[in-house]
């Protein structure tokens, strides 16, 4: 939500910074479901992937067992500050009967 002022301020408002702060899954997942997650905000790469498991309902075990790698790893390929390759979404992409969109922005 943007502050629009009523009457002209005599000093600037700050400008809006990307959070810096990583915020938990459940905060990040309940601001998204009510629309209230910042549009400037990243989504991080890894909870986006814990929500598509989520969704198709599969534990981190069962899903680290379509993809041929351990539980440990899809927990890691599920934090925030998580890296995945292309090939590594496509995979879950399957095991979770999802739909991979990739974008690229230039900012």
């Amino acid at each position: 939500m943007i502050y629009t002022p009523r009457r002209k301020l005599s000093y600037p408002l700050p400008k809006v910074q990307p959070r810096l702060k990583q915020r938990s899954y459940t905060e990040w997942k309940f601001l998204r479901t009510w629309g209230k997650l910042p549009q400037w905000e990243l989504k991080p790469a890894g909870f986006v992937l814990r929500l598509a498991r989520e969704k198709a309902e599969l534990t981190q075990a069962q899903l680290a067992g379509r993809l041929g790698c351990s539980q440990q790893a899809v927990a890691q390929a599920e934090r925030w500050d998580s890296n995945p390759t292309i090939r590594f979404l496509r995979e879950w992409e399957r095991a979770t009967d999802g739909r991979l969109s990739v974008e690229i922005a230039v900012i």
